[in-house]
């Protein structure tokens, strides 16, 4: 006799196994594993304001000027943070004309720029002015906003700030307007004492360069650890090329590309295949047409092994049901005909293709039946 426990072991095993090959549970089922893909530090900038960030905020409140959105500016190295008052409606041009005046004027052309994939700085203007300038564009993957965290932090300082102002004053549109024209700098001030001894010294450029050495040391100190605490909480996911993954779809709740279910919306879309690896932690997958206004590098937290079988799916669209809800199985050709002899009486069969049928793909059929379910199918047959 048997052991019962070795029989509903077997049973738990096929019954995950038959989950993890299920597309429908892989696209809707919840990941409770750590989050994939190690830290990966930005390296630290040489000098100052040789490599910056930005980003926009934007739906403000609108002031006297009509100015809605701020343009943040963050230097990597001393933290310092440009902080100009636009409008959302701003193209790239204009950005451009704000660019050369309030950075590039005080701080000289960077060397690179990090920025999020927003269309003002894909545009082709602003790649065509920025390698003009001989800067480099460095942009963060799809609806990845870690790759620019400088300047989200920076962001998330200024917001207290503003919504600190708009509580302390009613919402004045006046005060607010006042916060959106400063230009300060955060996190990187110098003291004025040092300012002073440096100016007065005539040796400003190797004490410039020796405070900035202290500068790099300590981000250098800070970025080891802050790598040390997050890997403990990561683990590594890698993929090959030509392998399927299903993309997390959880950034574009809403969209219609993804059909709008709300909070019934599935938790992955696919499966796409790999295309290349892109660093470390990022890979390029091969969208359809219908996707492609998205950026098509993804990182890996978002993306999930496909273990489907993808021959033992059968697509939704596909099958057709009646008024009752039964599933109909619908002929697709007669491939042979036959007499099959009996005792007292021969029976015509045919040998049909079946459509969407679970089994074998073909059946030998009563021609009889089969002519009263689809007499078309015959007539083509016939006159073929």
């Amino acid at each position: 006799m048997e052991n019962p426990y070795l029989i509903q072991f077997s049973q738990k095993r096929e019954v995950a196994r038959y989950v993890e090959s299920c597309l429908a549970c892989l696209k809707v089922k919840a990941e409770h594993q750590k989050p994939h893909g190690k830290l990966q530090p930005l390296e630290i900038p040489v000098w100052k304001w040789e490599n910056i960030t930005m980003d926009l905020i934007t739906k403000l409140l609108r002031t006297p000027r009509k100015y809605d959105a701020i343009w943040v500016i963050v230097d990597r190295l001393t933290k310092s943070a440009h902080f100009l008052a636009i409008r959302e409606s701003f193209m790239s041009e204009q950005l451009a004309e704000l660019y050369v005046k309030e950075v590039v004027r005080r701080h000289g052309v960077p060397v690179s720029i990090i920025s999020d994939r927003d269309t003002r700085f894909t545009s082709r203007f602003w790649e065509r002015f920025h390698a003009d300038m001989g800067t480099r564009l460095h942009f963060s993957t799809a609806y990845h906003l870690q790759t620019d965290g400088q300047s989200e932090r920076t962001i998330q300082t200024l917001e207290d700030m503003l919504r600190a102002c708009v509580l302390d004053f009613g919402g004045i549109i006046t005060r607010v307007s006042g916060c959106l024209r400063m230009r300060c700098c955060m996190g990187g001030d110098v003291e004025p004492q040092f300012v002073r001894r440096v100016l007065g010294s005539t040796d400003v450029v190797q004490q410039t360069t020796e405070h900035i050495q202290r500068i790099r040391e300590r981000l250098r100190t800070a970025q080891s650890r802050q790598k040390s605490y997050a890997d403990k909480r990561r683990s590594d996911l890698e993929f090959q090329v030509g392998d399927r993954v299903l993309l997390k779809v959880s950034p574009w709740k809403g969209v219609i590309w993804f059909r709008k279910r709300g909070k019934l919306g599935p938790r992955y879309i696919g499966p796409f295949t790999v295309l290349a690896r892109v660093g470390k932690v990022a890979y390029r997958l091969e969208l359809p047409e219908v996707l492609g206004q998205i950026h098509d590098t993804f990182h890996v937290h978002q993306l999930r092994k496909c273990l489907a079988d993808e021959t033992a799916h059968v697509p939704l669209d596909d099958i057709q049901i009646d008024e009752s809800l039964n599933y109909v199985e619908k002929l697709v050709a007669v491939l042979d005909r036959k007499v099959k002899h009996l005792r007292n009486k021969e029976i015509g069969i045919v040998k049909v293709q079946w459509q969407h049928r679970k089994g074998s793909e073909w059946t030998w059929e009563p021609e009889v039946e089969m002519r009263e379910r689809d007499p078309a199918l015959f007539s083509i047959s016939t006159s073929g």
